[in-house]
């Protein structure tokens, strides 16, 4: 019997596959917990509809990065910073203060987990990479200045 399965089955298969099972499995055990239904017309061209909208929500979504991330590129943030004798800076800029910076300079709201820097401990122009989509990628410029 051929089941659409509505969630991941271990040694069966993923999400939105259509696979082919016993008749007395598919009615025992998958519909009975509602893990599967059984593959009509009607729910066939059901998943086919499903999997277009899925399709297009992510390529918007990936649109919207890309729009993103360029805004990104082109703004620059400013941050200050302690600075003693001989250029030496006390303590170090983390990716959380450039996160809480980036809201309140920029507007933004960014995740401090997906920005990949190392923490910077001297003065000057430092770029700060931001995962804004599993595909792209934008560069924010960080300017640090003395306090």
């Amino acid at each position: 019997m051929k089941v659409i399965l509505l969630e991941d089955v271990k040694s069966v298969g993923k999400k939105d596959e259509v696979v082919e099972v016993n008749n007395g499995y598919a009615r025992n055990v998958l519909f009975r917990k509602n893990l599967a239904i059984e593959a009509t017309n009607k729910a066939l061209n059901d998943l086919k509809l499903r999997k277009a909208n899925d399709d297009k929500l992510a390529a918007e979504a990936l649109a919207d990065a890309k729009v993103l991330a360029k805004e990104i590129e082109e703004k620059q943030l400013v941050l200050k910073m302690k600075v003693g004798e001989g250029g030496r800076t006390f303590g170090s800029i983390s990716t959380k203060e450039i996160a809480a910076e980036a809201k309140k300079q920029l507007g933004y709201d960014l995740d401090k987990k997906k920005m990949h820097c190392e923490p910077i401990k001297n003065l000057g122009f430092h770029d700060v990479a931001i995962k804004v989509h599993p595909q792209v990628t934008a560069t924010l410029r960080v300017k640090v200045e003395e306090k």
